[in-house]
């Protein structure tokens, strides 16, 4: 096996700067080891060994990712909470903005892939805020670090070695190539092994670039969607009305019935309109907070969403926003929840109300992280409310009528 002799050379100096703590030792010299091993598997995917050396040389383990690994607020956030803060009147009114100066690109890449441009714009709004926060982790790092520990090693080493395909072939720049903790990157967060599979060139500069390039980024994520199989025309479902005493058993995105079966339980749209029973459209109900708040009917086209990101939520997100890019509405039936979650604008009021009480809030951006979450449980306990660090309207509510201190 071929050592990685600069990498060897450098970690040596950095472990005797760091012989206090032994555990970074000992994960130091484990990546060292997993990367040599990693060497190999990359030259049989076709990475050169010039390349892998040149790439990874310097490369350190970032254990933080880790830390991250088993907590996404898609599954962990209350959907109230979740959507609140995704598809808000900003994101919408932002989305609308970008719509109009990039109509040209989404109306060929429309064209193109036979896809809906409003769902387009949709997953570039939640993925990244329409080019706003990319993420700062270098992926390589990332990826390297999740490659050789953790769980799900085996997935992570081949978004690894598919991050050094991209970098070898010279689309993007390795200092430009940074994303999110597990590796998803660009306008709308492709993980490398998308890339390499679905990435297109569409201002025609010989290279595809979802960082620098909003046509490839775009047009990619049109193509995303064709492949995963987008019937355009279509819709991706609606929100509906159950009957008291409904059968929940019924649930379930994939447990897809006729309308006509839907129509005959008694279901109606959301605004009492009765369902097209004769439509051949099978559909699946979705009940994302249980029978007592919002329910949808879903069909093949939310499940295309849902393989962007597999979690339920998301994909309601991203329909929902899209629904409100065409000039929707908000849902009709309210969470079951007597304190609803806040719009990033409520969010940075509430950082700015904890701010003002000397809480180190840092940047007031709407993200709540450490600091902020730190806060609202300090706050919560003061006032006696229950303690979980959850930004909620009932705490900005009455943050605001203590007005500044």
């Amino acid at each position: 096996m071929i050592l990685l002799r600069p990498l060897v050379a450098m970690l040596a100096v950095v472990s005797m700067a760091t012989a206090a703590d032994p555990r970074q030792a000992a994960a130091e010299d484990r990546f060292v080891s997993c990367l040599n091993h990693l060497r190999a598997q990359a030259q049989a995917k076709g990475v050169s060994g010039t390349a892998f050396d040149r790439l990874t040389r310097g490369l350190m383990p970032d254990l933080s990712v880790l830390e991250l690994l088993d907590y996404q607020p898609e599954f962990r956030a209350p959907i109230w909470d979740y959507l609140a803060a995704l598809v808000d009147d900003e994101r919408v009114a932002d989305g609308l903005a970008m719509r109009a100066q990039w109509v040209a690109v989404l109306t060929a890449a429309a064209e193109r892939y036979r896809v809906d441009p409003d769902t387009i714009v949709a997953v570039w709004g939640v993925e990244s805020n329409y080019g706003r926060n990319f993420g700062k982790r270098p992926l390589l790092t990332s990826l390297g670090t999740l490659s050789c520990f953790g769980r799900r090693q085996d997935y992570f080493r081949g978004e690894f070695l598919s991050t050094l395909r991209i970098l070898e072939a010279g689309d993007i720049a390795p200092e430009r190539l940074v994303g999110s903790w597990a590796g998803a990157f660009g306008h709308t967060q492709f993980m490398p092994s998308t890339f390499l599979r679905l990435a297109v060139d569409a201002d025609g500069d010989g290279r595809r670039d979802l960082i620098d390039s909003v046509p490839d980024a775009l047009a990619s994520t049109a193509h995303f969607l064709q492949r995963a199989g987008w019937r355009n025309g279509e819709p991706w479902g609606y929100e509906v009305r159950l009957p008291a005493n409904f059968d929940s058993s019924l649930t379930g995105r994939r447990n897809k019935r006729p309308l006509s079966f839907w129509a005959g339980q008694g279901l109606r749209r959301a605004n009492g309109e009765r369902l097209t029973a004769d439509s051949e459209l099978a559909a699946g109900l979705l009940l994302p907070a249980g029978p007592r708040g919002p329910a949808f009917l879903v069909f093949r086209n939310f499940d295309v969403i849902y393989g962007y990101n597999a979690a339920e939520s998301y994909a309601l997100a991203i329909a929902h926003l899209a629904d409100r890019l065409k000039g929707g509405r908000a849902f009709m039936t309210p969470w079951p929840t007597d304190d609803p979650g806040l719009s990033r604008r409520e969010r940075r009021e509430l950082q700015e109300l904890l701010a003002a009480r000397g809480h180190p809030i840092g940047e007031i951006d709407g993200m709540i992280g450490a600091n902020s979450r730190q806060a609202i449980e300090f706050e919560q306990r003061r006032l006696g409310l229950p303690i979980d660090g959850r930004p909620g309207q009932k705490l900005l509510a009455t943050l605001r009528r203590a007005g500044n201190p």
